[in-house]
């Protein structure tokens, strides 16, 4: 166990800590509130409810391994105070949650009159609205039955703001939600914003998706003709267009920020975005993007601090996508992303958790534990193109289930300037995991056999893989019962290696106790 960390509200203590290397299955982790036991869970994070506003609390949280305590952390917390409540649905806001009424005026005035200490609340209903702007030391409260509806009419998030989306900066159409704006220069210009309280956030989803890159399409025509046999380096002819959606959430050069307790579906593209921001914090949320093109779920960008757990993922994409720019403009701004933590967290649909494929500004120190991405694509995926530059260093996996570990160069969204040399993906530790071999196939949501372990590195031994820990990895052989309709749905039409081990251009590969079912 290793340093126990708070989140409070006014009747509410959610504590979370690290998982040790040397932790045990079967751990059981007992909670104290005052001395008094509240609760017992073998996971790492666990809600205290039902408190008093205001109030100083001794949380003990103690480790027991067949039933004797063999490690123990606590720490002192005051609950907050009780906010008062700007209702939108009484004046002078006058919100209606009819699905229909237009409320954007209304939901950004209540928005700008929230003081500190206040929180802008949402009964049951449905808002209807365009993007809305946030603010530094306010909450949003969404009662249960409450849905923010984002309209999916592209005039109702514009003006557009300066953003970033696939490693560029540059102009996009507001977020349903944009808190801070953006500057790689700059420090942290909205802070202490808490949006959370059992009800939902959805965007326009396909519809506005669709809408925006039509518009997109027209405007930029010129350009997209002029680059000729050039747009090939683009993933598809939607890409260019594309890139002006905005997300669900978008938060920019922001600090202390937490989701929590949040139902969050069909953004337009990415669904939680968080660039040049620290100390960012979702827990306890539900996502839904599947069919969107690119409908990530939580994406750190050039980010540190950021930390997900307990959220259950159905996405159309990478359910977590660890980003820090693209090449060239990635390598030149160099930020880089470092110090994420995500457990407790199961993907029921889409990719999985990934780096990259944008990551040339670096990214570093990522630790996944105690998640279940068995119903993924991919699975854990550290990826980049050979034109990225940058690096992927110290991530450590444990205690995971999932289809199986790529790491390697991809071949899609690989415009722009190439890097002087390759990306350098390094000390990487993947310990206690069960690989099923078997993936998510999307178009039949099915899953189709792979290979486990594929490691891939680049030309040049400088680029090489390097330095990789595999240990207590339990795998299991896929059962083929048709091998030409596996042949037919396998990434490289082959099936040579089921349940096998690729690894190419690697080297420092260290291997302990891996066993085949």
């Amino acid at each position: 166990m290793q340093k126990l960390e708070c989140l409070q509200t006014e009747d509410s203590i959610t504590v979370y800590w690290e998982k040790t290397e040397e932790a045990q299955k079967g751990n059981i982790y007992k909670i104290y509130a005052d001395n008094d036991l509240i609760g017992e869970t073998e996971k790492t994070d666990y809600n205290i409810t039902g408190l008093s506003p205001e109030k100083e609390y001794q949380i003990d949280v103690k480790c027991y391994r067949n039933e004797s305590e063999i490690a123990s952390l606590q720490k002192r917390i005051c609950t907050l105070s009780k906010r008062k409540r700007i209702d939108v649905t009484r004046a002078p806001y006058n919100a209606v949650g009819d699905g229909t009424t237009i409320n954007t005026k209304a939901l950004q005035m209540a928005i700008d009159d929230c003081q500190k200490g206040e929180t802008v609340y949402f009964p049951k209903g449905i808002y209807l609205t365009g993007g809305l702007k946030l603010h530094s030391d306010m909450e949003l409260f969404l009662d249960e039955g409450a849905i923010l509806q984002g309209s999916q009419e592209p005039q109702d998030y514009l003006p557009k703001i300066h953003s970033r989306f696939e490693g560029y900066e540059m102009e996009c159409y507001q977020s349903l939600l944009n808190l801070g704006d953006l500057d790689h220069d700059d420090g942290y210009n909205c802070v202490n914003v808490i949006i959370r309280g059992g009800g939902t956030i959805s965007g326009g989803g396909k519809t506005l998706a669709r809408a925006i890159i039509e518009s997109e399409r027209e405007r930029l025509k010129e350009k997209i003709a002029a680059l000729g046999d050039g747009v090939k380096e683009y993933e598809n002819n939607d890409t260019i267009p594309g890139r002006a959606r905005g997300r669900l959430i978008n938060i920019s050069n922001c600090q202390n920020i937490r989701i929590t307790n949040l139902h969050l579906e069909n953004g337009p593209a990415w669904n939680v975005h968080m660039i040049y921001s620290d100390s960012i914090v979702m827990d306890n949320c539900s996502m839904f993007s599947r069919e969107i093109w690119n409908g990530d779920g939580w994406d750190p960008d050039s980010s540190t601090n950021c930390t997900l757990f307990a959220c259950v993922f159905d996405t159309g994409d990478d359910s977590v996508a660890i980003k820090s720019g693209k090449n060239p403009e990635g390598n030149i701004i160099n930020r880089p992303t470092e110090h994420i933590r995500i457990f407790d967290c199961e993907i029921r649909f889409g990719h999985g958790m990934a780096i990259g494929s944008e990551m040339s500004g670096g990214v570093r120190d990522v630790r996944i534990w105690d998640c279940d991405l068995s119903y993924s694509a991919y699975g854990i995926q550290i990826k980049g193109t050979p034109k990225r530059g940058g690096y992927v260093q110290d991530v450590h996996v444990s205690d995971v289930i999932a289809p199986r570990i790529l790491v390697l160069s991809v071949p899609y969204n690989d415009d722009g300037i190439g890097a002087a040399h390759p990306p350098k993906f390094s000390n990487l530790s993947f310990k206690n995991m069960v690989l099923t071999s078997m993936n998510l196939h999307e178009m039949e949501n099915i899953l189709v056999p792979c290979n486990p372990i594929e490691f891939r590195g680049f030309e040049g031994e400088d680029y090489y893989v390097d330095n990789v820990s595999l240990e207590n990895i339990h795998i299991k052989q896929p059962i083929v019962e048709d091998l030409n309709f596996a042949k037919s749905w396998y990434d490289d039409g082959s099936t040579d290696g089921f349940g096998g081990i690729i690894l190419k251009r690697c080297k420092n590969i260290n291997v302990r106790n891996i066993s085949v079912e």
